[in-house]
């Protein structure tokens, strides 16, 4: 795992961390939840470049579209992995963005995502 990874899961740590503060809004834990979010996304597109760029990808896969990347990905990794970063990377995408129809995603979700992306991260880091 390369320190940038490492920092945004820390990152995405420190962001779900409680702060002890019993008036803390609950615009403020939503934004907390998804800046959690935001950093464990990019955390697994870096950790898939870093297994593309490991088993010699074009370059035209590693800086193109994610959707090009993870299907690459299925011939760099075992293809359980492969299928799990695609389908977390897809609900992490869709906590990023803001709706204002929808409640955005909760610290239970953001905590199972981040279980998920560490799993993924050391896995695909083999």
């Amino acid at each position: 795992m390369n320190k940038t990874i490492r920092q945004l899961l820390d990152t995405a740590d420190l962001l779900l961390t409680d702060t002890g503060e019993p008036a803390t809004s609950t615009a403020a834990t939503a934004s907390r939840c998804r800046g959690a979010t935001f950093a464990l996304r990019v955390a697994l597109e870096s950790a898939v470049a870093d297994r593309l760029t490991a088993h010699r990808a074009p370059r035209a896969i590693r800086e193109g579209t994610q959707r090009a990347a993870f299907l690459w990905l299925r011939g760099c990794a075992e293809a359980g992995a492969a299928r799990r970063a695609k389908a977390v990377w897809s609900q992490l995408c869709l906590g990023c963005h803001y709706h204002q129809y929808e409640i955005g995603p909760t610290e239970d979700q953001v905590r199972a995502w981040h279980t998920e992306v560490a799993a993924l991260v050391a896995l695909l880091a083999l």
